[in-house]
């Protein structure tokens, strides 16, 4: 059996129906990544456990709920009394591209490694892959950051290995010169890496997926998969690069959670003993069938069936 954590922030999704008209849901970057994991290890011995702070609200225990309906563990998440998720808000334009408004500044997932008697931290090194993002960096004080990193260390220490995206959100970091120190020193401890070039040219200058994958293996990444959007995915070890062409998407209307859904394909097909080849190509089919539904969580019914392309049973 394989144990993943993944470790950030879930919070409650509205997403635009119509001009007056909500619907209600829960997501995140890691939360996603969290759920399609789940899914796509069902069968082929990956557990799936959630990282995380909630509060003591409705909301909260439906999210729990929810994730112990989709198999995600929930042995350590925490509960802040008097706390809450945070919010946002979903708009798509006709091309299925999104427009986000948040409302997180007091979330609970941002004591996760500070409450009182909450040192979620301590936990990291039970898990045989941990897979964080640059959000769930951006949402933790500095002190927090640093018991992370901690964590980590003890983690890979232990034969652990860390999996991490950098998607870089301009909106949750005080500076770009922060989210720098921060990506950099989290991908000294990384293992895959698993980058967005368009995040990458914004938060680092990098000029195309070779300069990416160079940066990210001269802080030590032994494995990056950077994905292109509509060029599919450039994927790169230590002696080899393979480019793997996108899926075709039957349509579009809501790019919400792609990226998290590659990531989740492409780990459980490593960890199911893929070459990244293969995994970059389930990554990639994964993400265009999640494009074609609205929402970050598709229903279970229409999972393509990996190396089919077929809806799961």
């Amino acid at each position: 059996m394989t144990r993943v954590a993944a470790v950030g922030e879930c919070m409650i999704e509205l997403r635009h129906v119509d001009d007056e008209t909500l619907a209600l849901g829960f997501g995140g970057d890691t939360l996603n990544t969290a759920v399609y994991l789940a899914r796509c290890g069902r069968g082929i011995g990956i557990e799936v456990d959630y990282v995380t702070a909630v509060g003591d609200d409705p909301y909260s225990r439906a999210m729990i709920e929810g994730w112990r309906r989709e198999n995600v563990g929930t042995d350590h998440v925490a509960l802040i009394h008097g706390r809450h998720p945070g919010l946002y808000l979903i708009r798509t334009d006709d091309a299925g591209e999104r427009s986000f408004t948040y409302y997180r500044s007091e979330s609970a997932a941002r004591e996760m490694f500070r409450a009182p008697g909450v040192r979620l931290d301590e936990t990291l090194h039970e898990y045989d892959l941990v897979y964080l993002s640059g959000i769930t960096l951006s949402i933790l004080d500095s002190a927090s950051r640093e018991r992370l990193w901690d964590a980590l260390d003890a983690a890979r220490a232990g034969g652990g290995r860390v999996a991490f995206d950098t998607n870089y959100r301009p909106w949750g970091w005080a500076d770009d010169s922060v989210a720098r120190v921060a990506v950099e020193r989290t991908l000294e401890r990384t293992d895959i890496a698993l980058p967005t070039l368009d995040d990458e040219r914004q938060l680092f200058g990098d000029t195309d997926e070779e300069a990416c994958v160079r940066r990210h293996q001269s802080l030590g990444c032994q494995e990056v998969a950077v994905k292109l959007g509509a060029e599919g995915t450039f994927v790169a070890s230590r002696t080899d690069r393979w480019r793997v062409p996108a899926a075709r998407a039957d349509r579009v209307i809501d790019t919400t959670a792609a990226g998290d859904a590659f990531n989740a394909a492409y780990l459980a097909a490593r960890l199911g003993g893929d070459a990244p080849e293969s995994a970059a190509s389930e990554g990639n089919h994964l993400a265009a069938v999640v494009i074609a539904h609205a929402g970050a969580i598709i229903p279970r019914a229409v999972m393509p069936d990996a190396r089919h392309g077929e809806s799961a049973p």
